[in-house]
């Protein structure tokens, strides 16, 4: 399986100057642990996740003053939608995140989680390459 048989292509995009509060608001609302974020006058495409609020959360800090710019994800991985379901798992595991954008030559289509990986695991019945007992 692919990541383009896994990912989401329903994907909430926001502006860096969102606050952490309207971020956490739009992704609640969707039921989703991230947002692609995009900022065309700094980074390009960058991503949000739960973890980036909770963090500043966690440090005290105001979700309605502090901005989602502040709070991005760098070093960004992004996905292929021809990528296995095994490279994006295994891109995750070396990053210690949950979450990929996958993009193609126009730009951002999709997101593709762990939950999205296991789902088609699940699915399928194993993991690619796994012997059945």
């Amino acid at each position: 399986m692919y990541v383009k048989d896994a990912m989401s292509t329903v994907v909430l995009t926001i502006g860096p100057a969102h606050t952490l509060r309207q971020a956490a608001q739009l992704m609640a609302a969707r039921r989703i642990g991230s947002a692609v974020v995009l900022d065309s006058d700094n980074s390009g495409i960058g991503i949000l996740t739960e973890r980036d609020i909770l963090n500043s959360l966690g440090a005290g800090e105001n979700p309605d003053r502090e901005t989602v710019h502040a709070h991005t994800t760098p070093d960004v991985v992004f996905a292929a939608p021809d990528w296995t379901l095994d490279d994006a798992a295994d891109a995750m595991v070396r990053g210690g995140f949950r979450h990929l954008i996958v993009l193609n030559d126009h730009g951002p289509v999709g997101v593709v989680s762990v939950r999205d990986i296991i789902r088609c695991w699940s699915t399928a019945g194993l993991r690619a390459g796994a012997v059945p007992a």
